[in-house]
């Protein structure tokens, strides 16, 4: 069976891709790759999937809980510290990166500049990449360097799929306005994936439909 939740016709279907998705999140994860350059990068192989996302939005907290890994990604109370692209193999099925967070406030220019520089061209030329996972923060409104991310991921033509992080924690009624503007973030954007997912790394709040999604891209078992 392969495809998204999107593609279930069924609940029965529904859990069988859910259940694949949680196999294959059960298999070793490592890290093997780190690239500050395109010219770092390691040779394309297996199917990739990248996280992106602003600086404390809770990405290397959702790559542990994805993976059952607690110390896999390195979680950092300083803004902006990760500059690299981190690659983590997925029992040889799929390949997981790390990219830099962006908009950190006491980011140099340059530095804003050279992320930008280099995340679009790992995008757009990136035969592997089949998916961005653009994260988001469900307690505050997305900001305008978010905005700025879509933009890019737009121009580079990759397909990426909007998660809302840190559910867990904000009123019912300020989540679902999230959960509304990231719906219609993604009818404005063509690349975007149309189902956008809400996670709590916390309380495991929807990684098993996340795990699903992700499981359809990698490499058959």
């Amino acid at each position: 069976m392969k495809g998204g939740l999107l593609e279930a016709r069924d609940e029965a279907e529904r859990e069988a891709l859910v259940e694949q998705g949680r196999l294959l999140f059960c298999q070793p994860c490592e890290f093997f790759f780190a690239a500050q350059r395109l010219d770092q990068l390691p040779p394309a192989e297996r199917p990739e999937v990248a996280f992106c996302g602003r600086s404390n939005v809770g990405k290397s907290s959702l790559i542990n809980a994805l993976t059952g890994h607690h110390g896999l990604a390195r979680v950092s109370n300083t803004p902006g510290r990760t500059r690299q692209l981190n690659f983590f193999n997925l029992g040889n099925r799929l390949t997981l990166v790390d990219m830099p967070g962006y908009g950190y406030a006491q980011a140099s220019k340059s530095v804003k500049e050279d992320w930008q520089g280099l995340m679009f061209n790992f995008l757009r030329g990136r035969p592997t990449l089949r998916r961005v996972i653009l994260l988001l923060d469900a307690r505050i409104e997305t900001k305008e360097s978010d905005r700025a991310a879509m933009k890019l991921l737009t121009e580079a033509a990759v397909t990426f799929q909007i998660v809302l992080t840190k559910a867990d924690s904000p009123k019912p009624y300020w989540l679902r306005q999230r959960q509304e503007e990231a719906a219609a973030l993604v009818k404005a954007h063509t690349p975007a994936h149309p189902l956008v997912i809400t996670t709590s790394s916390e309380q495991g709040i929807g990684l098993p439909d996340l795990r699903a999604e992700l499981t359809a891209l990698a490499e058959p078992a």
